[in-house]
C-alpha cells in the first residue's frame, strides 16, 4: 500500500488515518474482512485519549476511564484485545455519594427487574427530601418514554425538561448532575436532551444491570495499546507510529495520502481523529459542511492526583455532592503498601483547566479533608495535576446537527470518531461503535462503488 512519491492511487488496501479507539476498531473490523490495512497514528503509541505516563514510578493514566456494563461494542473489543481480565466490573451498580460533614449514603440497584431496581434507591436517598425523591421517581418515569432519537429532542436542554418534570436546583446538584456531569462532561444546564436520554435510559432505566459500572486495573496503554498493537500485527496490519497525515487527495482510482517522508497509495480511507484535525484533512468535496464541525466545540477534564502517605479511605470509588470534588477513585497500586493514591477527576472543568496546578492540589486537599477525616492530618507525599483541554465536545443542545455520519460524499473515505453521529454520548462506547461502523460503509463501498471516480468528485 506504501508507494514513492508519484505512484499511482489504488493499491488495493485501506489506510485508517488514527489510532485511537476508533481506529483500532475500524483496523480490526476491516482486516477481518480479508484487506490490507495500513494505521498511521501520529503519536509514538496507539491508543488515542486513553493513554498512560510514567511518573517517579508510576504508570499515570491521563484520565480516569471507567464504562458500564451496557458498553457492549467496547467490551466486545476488550475481549478481542484479551485484556478483559483487566477490567472489573460491579456485581450491581452501587456508588457511595459523600455530603461533607455526613456519612457515605450509597446508591445501590436492587435485584428487580427495571425500573423497579432503583426504586429502593431513589425513595431511600437521604441527600434530598422525601418530597424531591418522589418527583425523581416521576422524572425517571417519564425519561423512560423520551426519544434520544427524535431529532426535536436534541434540540432540547436536559436543565429545562428536569425542570418542567418538577425537579428542583438541590435535586439536580446531588442526583441528576452525578450522572450528567461525570457522562456528558457538561452540567444539565447545558446539556442535550436527547445524549441525557441516551444515558439514562440506556444505562440506568431499561436493563437493571445495564449501568454497573467498570474500572480498568490496569493502565489504560497496557488494556488498549499495547494490546492493540500484538492483534493488529497478528491480523497484518501495518501499522506506523509517529506518522502525521498532512492532507488527502482523491484521485481517479482511490487516494493518495501525504505523511511525513512521503505518500500512501489507498483504495479506502478511515479518517479517525478529533474533529479539529477531521475538518483540516477531508478533502471539501467529501464533506462541505466540515466548517461547521468546529461548532462542535471541546469540554474540558481536569484530574487532580494525591498520593497520601498513609490510606485515608477503604472507598475505592466514589461521588462527592456539594464540593470541590466529583468523583473520587483509588488508584493505589499493588506495591503501595501503606500509600493511597486517590485521584479527583472533574468533568466539565472549564473554571480548573488553566487554573495553577497548585491551587487545584490546595482545593482538592481541603475538600478531601472534608470528605475523609483521615486525611486531614495525614501528609500528601507527592501531588499533581493532569489537564485533558478538548476531552470530549460540548454536548450542547443542537450538537447533533454538527455530527457527521460515516459516509461522506466522496465514496472511499469514511469518517470515524466518538464526535460523528453514533446516537451516543462521546465516549469510549461511542469511539468503538463510530470504528465499526465506519468500516463496514467503507467495505459495502469498495465493493459496489466504480472503479474509478469521475473527475466532478475531486
Amino acid at each position: 500500500m506504501t508507494g514513492p512519491v508519484g505512484a499511482s492511487p489504488g493499491g488495493g488496501g485501506v489506510c485508517v488515518v488514527g489510532g485511537g479507539l476508533a481506529g483500532i476498531a475500524a483496523a480490526i473490523r476491516l482486516a477481518d474482512r480479508g484487506l490490507p490495512v495500513t494505521l498511521l497514528e501520529s503519536r509514538a503509541e496507539l491508543g488515542g485519549a486513553t493513554y498512560s505516563f510514567r511518573r517517579d514510578g508510576l504508570t499515570v493514566d491521563t484520565g480516569q476511564h471507567v464504562f458500564l456494563r451496557c458498553y457492549h461494542a467496547y467490551r466486545d473489543l476488550l475481549d478481542r484485545l484479551g485484556t478483559t481480565a483487566g477490567t472489573q466490573v460491579q456485581r450491581r451498580f452501587e456508588v457511595p455519594v459523600l455530603l461533607p460533614g455526613r456519612a457515605p449514603h450509597v446508591l445501590t440497584r436492587r435485584r428487580l427487574p427495571a425500573p423497579a431496581h432503583l426504586l429502593p434507591a431513589l425513595a431511600g436517598y437521604r441527600l434530598i427530601s422525601p418530597a424531591e425523591r418522589l418527583a425523581a421517581v416521576r422524572a425517571c418515569a417519564a425519561l423512560r418514554r423520551v426519544d434520544p432519537d427524535a431529532p426535536a429532542t436534541d434540540g432540547q436542554c436536559f436543565g429545562d425538561w428536569l425542570a418542567a418534570h418538577g425537579q428542583s436546583a438541590r435535586s439536580v446538584r446531588r442526583l441528576w448532575d452525578l450522572i450528567t456531569v461525570a457522562a456528558l462532561n457538561v452540567p444539565s444546564t447545558q446539556a442535550s436532551l436527547a445524549l441525557a436520554a441516551r444515558v439514562f435510559r440506556t444505562g440506568l432505566l431499561e436493563a437493571a444491570d445495564a449501568g454497573d459500572i467498570g474500572r480498568p486495573l490496569v493502565p489504560l496503554t497496557e488494556l488498549h495499546a499495547v494490546a492493540a498493537r500484538r492483534v493488529l500485527d497478528r491480523l497484518g496490519v501495518r501499522v506506523r507510529p509517529r506518522s502525521r497525515v498532512r492532507w488527502i487527495h482523491p484521485e481517479p482510482a482511490g487516494f493518495r495520502v501525504g505523511v511525513d517522508g512521503g505518500e500512501l497509495a489507498a483504495d479506502g480511507v478511515v479518517l479517525a481523529v478529533p474533529h479539529p484535525v477531521a475538518a483540516a484533512l477531508v478533502p471539501p468535496a467529501a464533506a462541505p459542511a466540515a466548517g461547521d464541525w468546529a461548532r462542535l466545540g471541546a469540554a474540558p477534564i481536569v484530574n487532580v492526583h494525591l498520593r497520601y502517605a498513609h490510606r485515608v479511605t477503604r472507598l475505592t470509588m466514589a461521588a462527592a455532592v456539594e464540593s470541590p470534588a466529583q468523583w473520587i477513585f483509588d488508584r493505589s497500586g499493588p506495591d503501595a503498601g501503606d500509600e493511597q493514591h486517590l485521584v479527583v477527576s472533574i468533568s466539565a472543568a472549564d473554571a480548573e483547566i488553566d487554573r495553577p496546578a497548585a491551587e487545584l492540589v490546595a482545593t482538592q486537599r481541603r475538600a478531601l479533608a472534608d470528605l475523609f477525616p483521615a486525611a486531614r492530618h495525614t501528609p500528601v507525599r507527592d501531588a499533581f495535576v493532569t489537564r485533558e483541554p478538548r476531552a470530549t465536545f460540548r454536548q450542547n443542545p443542537g450538537t447533533r446537527a454538527y455530527r457527521p455520519a460515516a459516509g461522506t460524499r466522496l465514496p472511499g473515505l469514511v469518517l470515524a470518531g466518538a464526535w460523528t453521529d453514533t446516537g451516543w454520548p462521546d465516549t469510549m462506547e461511542g469511539a468503538v461503535r463510530s470504528g465499526q461502523v465506519a468500516a463496514d460503509t467503507l467495505a459495502h463501498q469498495l465493493v459496489s462503488r466504480p472503479r474509478h471516480h469521475t473527475e466532478a468528485a475531486r
